[in-house]
């Protein structure tokens, strides 16, 4: 097996199972995958020397093809009315084909951690198929720096492979796309689909199962906080403006997607973000926009003419659900810690497609429990199958 960049882990892949692999990339730079991924012929590269990729038929997260593995340990912890189950063998046997069908494969690895409290954090290693998906959780996910590199051991593993097809019988599944998670052997395994956003819902997947217990709640929301010391959290579902909200030129960005909520304050479970892109403004957005124009920026599914490099952000003939994946360091008042202190305010945003509630209104304590549990609203067009 050829091994190209720096396993600082000293952890092999055959700890995760893996045998007989052709090529393993450690770790890579973003100009590396950048150029894997152009000769690779599976992206290309705008007049700004932004990488824009294309997910195929999946171009949202595939909900119905989640699965988790049901066992004695988990049974009551999970709410099992709206989430979808597998025995041990439909996994243990889709674990085995897939570390069959990865023999004599190249795959991409990336070590990072998920979380910004040291406290809580998740030492995690994600293998990938396509180089691109390598760079999509390098920029969504927290980086190893240099004085932790020798004691990286990573206790969480997703395994990405998108040109694997499930088989519904043997995987117990219900189409070629799964995402199967197991949350006692901290493994999920990813395949039939391109989208890259299932690899950073799959961090929020297991820290929103281990954290509960440590008296932390994970929370799928954005995080901003003013001069004055006052955190304010923008819960919400995708697409219905928790990064748009968040990234306010007058307050610092602590995230804006999943965070937990601990006696220490707030803190951010990703390094990155994960914005909507569709008929993005500049006059509007301008901090969300000008990373549109950043080299290490991934766009997903934005049309670009393939002559001159030129994007169109509002055409929505590939997904409505077109994406942009970089760094929280891209936007310029960005928090360098991803953390903060106890939230001032809270708020709950609603697609409210029915119209049945006020634009705005301020919610009283007993109020907000009820709307939070409630969690009324609307599916925002093309985030989810």
């Amino acid at each position: 097996m050829e091994n190209i960049g720096e396993n600082f882990s000293k952890v092999g892949p055959e700890s995760h199972g893996f045998k007989n692999l052709k090529k393993i990339n450690w770790n890579l730079s973003r100009d590396s995958i950048y150029d894997i991924t152009i000769s690779n012929g599976q992206g290309l590269l705008s007049k700004d020397e932004v990488l824009v990729v294309e997910t195929g038929i999946h171009t949202g997260r595939s909900a119905n093809d989640k699965f988790i593995v049901k066992n004695s340990i988990n049974e009551k912890a999970i709410w099992w009315d709206n989430n979808k189950s597998i025995t041990e063998e439909n996994f243990d046997n889709l674990y085995k084909d897939v570390l069959d069908f990865c023999e004599e494969k190249e795959l991409y690895v990336q070590d990072l951690y998920g979380g910004a409290d040291l406290d809580y954090r998740l030492s995690t290693r994600v293998y990938t198929e396509y180089a691109w998906h390598s760079l999509f959780i390098q920029n969504l996910l927290i980086e190893v720096k240099e004085d932790e590199k020798s004691s990286f051991n990573p206790e969480f593993v997703i395994i990405d492979i998108p040109s694997f097809k499930a088989d519904t019988s043997r995987h117990g599944c219900s189409s070629e796309t799964l995402i199967a998670v197991n949350f006692e052997k901290k493994l999920v395994i990813i395949v039939g689909t391109s989208y890259a956003g299932e690899i950073k819902k799959s961090v929020f997947s297991m820290l929103n199962y281990l954290l509960p217990p440590k008296n932390v709640m994970p929370m799928h929301c954005s995080v901003n906080v003013g001069e004055e010391n006052d955190p304010a959290i923008f819960f919400g579902l995708s697409g219905t403006g928790k990064t748009t909200l968040s990234a306010d030129p007058d307050r610092i960005l602590i995230g804006d997607d999943e965070h937990g909520w601990s006696s220490n304050g707030v803190f951010n479970f990703e390094g990155g973000c994960y914005a909507k892109m569709i008929r993005l403004s500049e006059k509007a957005e301008p901090e969300i926009y000008q990373t549109t124009k950043l080299r290490g920026t991934i766009l997903e599914n934005v049309v670009i003419d393939k002559d001159s490099g030129e994007i169109d952000l509002d055409d929505s003939s590939l997904a409505e659900n077109t994406r942009g994946a970089y760094p929280l360091s891209f936007i310029p008042n960005a928090s360098e810690t991803g953390r903060t202190s106890m939230p001032k305010n809270i708020i709950l945003l609603t697609c409210d497609a029915f119209g049945v509630l006020p634009p705005i209104a301020k919610l009283s304590s007993s109020q907000t429990m009820y709307h939070f549990l409630s969690g009324y609203t609307a599916k925002v067009a093309g985030t989810e199958k």
